[in-house]
Order: structure tokens, then C-alpha cells, then sequence
């Protein structure tokens, strides 16, 4: 059965809190299987992923600090996607404003829920070839603190068997990615 194709029956719903990039919801719901009982949901725009490979095989990747976990985690440049916007367009900005490269080749390498526990968050992941170092990058958000370090895929595989903090989005697109690379 396809993913969302059976939704359970809502008996009553209240919003909890509205965020700028996601809100919070409180539902009371009939599951198929005849259970109510209230849930709550993290409702998020989706997001799309690049993973960047550099005319040499290298990955673009970044080592962002997240205030959540106090600590700087290595990822796959990302961004949320805006109101009414196609996921590639997402992804073609972000990786410009984080990377400071932009790629001339684009694949969708597939979807997926990052955590269907408690959040409707869909990540589109893409990979991103034919890169281009851009003279003159735009301007990060201010909220980001992240630096670009490329690595090779064996090197990132390396990484996460290492147990370097590597985030789970980046993990599932190089996990998608790997046929496409140099391995």
C-alpha cells in the first residue's frame, strides 16, 4: 500500500504550536485497527537533500553545529522547503548558500519520512554532480554555523562506521547515493 494512503479517522484536532518552520498538533484519532486515543505530530513542510559530488569524486558535505544535540554534526547540505515550492528548487538554493557551489546535473535518487514516529517530515534527496565553485557564494542564514569539508565517499563511509556524529537524512541519501559512486 502506498505511503499516507490510510489515514485514521480524526475525531478532534488542535493545533499546540505554530513555529516558523513547523507546527505542533494534538489529535484525537481512530486508528484502522479500531484504537482512539490522542497523538501528537510534528507537521513539517518536507525537506530536500543534495548529496554534491565534485568533478573529482569528492562529496560536499558540512560540519553544522545544532544547538539540539550541542554539537556539530557532519551532513549532506539541506533546506526546508518553502510554501508551494518544488523540492529541486529548494535543494538548488541551499546547496549555493551553503556550499558555495552550484551543479550543473541533478538526479532524484528517491524519498523518504525521516521520523514517522512523531513527524509528517518528507526529505527528497537528489544528487548533485557536474559542480561549479562559485567566485562570489550568497550569504549563509545567520543562523547557520557550518564549514564545507569534502570527503570521499570511503572517507564518509569510514566516518559513519566510526561512529562520527553524522546525521540520518545524510546517512539514508549516501546509503541511495552509493551506486552512483566511486566504491
Amino acid at each position: 500500500m502506498p505511503l499516507g494512503q490510510e489515514p485514521p479517522e480524526v475525531l478532534k484536532q488542535r493545533l499546540a504550536y505554530q513555529g516558523r518552520k513547523f507546527n505542533f498538533d494534538v489529535t484525537t484519532l481512530r486508528l484502522p485497527n479500531g484504537v482512539e486515543g490522542d497523538w501528537e505530530c510534528i507537521r513539517h513542510p518536507g525537506g530536500a537533500l543534495a548529496v554534491p559530488v565534485t568533478p573529482e569524486g569528492k562529496l560536499v558535505l558540512l560540519r553544522q553545529y545544532r544547538f539540539a544535540v550541542q554539537g556539530r554534526l557532519l551532513e549532506f547540505p539541506a533546506g526546508t522547503i518553502e510554501p508551494n515550492e518544488d523540492p529541486a528548487k529548494t535543494i538548488e538554493r541551499e546547496i549555493e548558500e551553503e556550499t558555495g557551489y552550484r551543479a550543473h546535473k541533478w538526479q532524484k535518487l528517491g524519498e523518504f519520512f525521516l521520523a514517522p514516529g512523531y513527524s509528517d517530515e518528507i526529505i527528497y534527496a537528489f544528487l548533485a554532480q557536474d559542480l561549479e565553485l562559485l567566485e562570489t557564494p550568497p550569504d549563509q542564514d545567520d543562523d547557520e554555523d557550518m564549514e564545507t569539508v569534502l570527503m570521499t565517499p570511503q572517507e564518509l563511509d569510514q566516518a559513519i562506521w566510526a561512529g562520527e556524529p553524522v546525521d540520518a537524512k545524510s546517512i539514508s541519501s549516501f546509503f541511495l547515493a552509493r551506486p552512483f559512486l566511486n566504491l
